[in-house]
């Protein structure tokens, strides 16, 4: 049989009847359900029928539960009814609704403290979920994933803005240092600029030197008499 909704289960549609069937219940419909529709579901093969009045109106309490047995339903004893270890007696507690567990289904049946019925895996015990709370959930899991998203995009426009932040303060490292061995060279011009000026002035200066001594020692090896006669050499004047 495939597995589907179905707003109504057409029994010459689908060729089988179904193997479990729920019943919401009320004070109006108690007669079919507990009488005629209990009859009909056996004639037809069911092998679960669970009867459940979500307002209880009429049903206490307010799920019960009958499987098959031969040509007719015997009422289902619930999982947390009565129990016995050697001469040790469990019952349930005052009010405590009944619980069941559907062979064919695998599932447990119980009503919560608002008198819904849940179903939960007998394997894992977890609840299963209503459409809506399913929906719930994958909003939330969408929700959930668009703020993580959204944290991991900040995040990585935080990051681009540090890289962004550390390249220009690289760059304006690097201009400093260029600048610094700039100047450096310029700096090292100079120096050689001043070296070379005070080696001109030295040799200019021992170029002079070495004129003035030259002069001094003709003049010391020249004529006496002409030395004293340049020396004493009358000046000429006007009369």
């Amino acid at each position: 049989m495939e597995a589907r909704l179905r707003p109504i289960y057409k029994l010459w549609e689908e060729g089988q009847a179904p193997q479990v069937v729920f019943e919401v219940t009320s004070k109006s419909t108690r007669r079919e359900d507990m009488k005629d529709k209990m009859r009909l579901y056996a004639q037809l093969g069911v092998e679960e029928y669970y009867l459940y009045d979500p307002t209880s109106d009429y049903l206490k309490p307010p799920l019960v539960a009958f499987q098959r047995v031969g040509d007719s339903f015997a009422p289902m004893q619930p999982d947390n009814g009565e129990m016995r270890l050697g001469d040790l007696i469990f019952l349930p507690g005052e009010g405590e609704s009944p619980e069941y567990v559907s062979p064919r289904l695998g599932l447990r049946l119980a009503l919560d403290e608002e008198n819904r019925l849940q179903f939960y895996s007998v394997e894992s015990g977890e609840r299963l979920l209503s459409d809506f709370e399913i929906g719930q959930q994958a909003k939330a899991a969408a929700r959930l994933a668009d703020l993580r998203t959204a944290e991991v995009e900040a995040e990585k426009r935080a990051a681009e803005q540090r890289t962004a932040e550390a390249e220009a303060e690289a760059r304006e490292a690097d201009l400093r240092a260029a600048e610094a061995e700039a100047e450096t060279r310029v700096a090292d011009l100079r120096a050689a600029e001043a070296e070379a000026e005070s080696a001109r002035l030295r040799a200019e200066l021992a170029r002079l030197r070495g004129s003035w001594h030259k002069r001094n020692a003709g003049m010391r090896d020249a004529n006496p008499a002409k030395l004293a006669t340049l020396r004493y050499a009358p000046i000429p004047c006007c009369a």
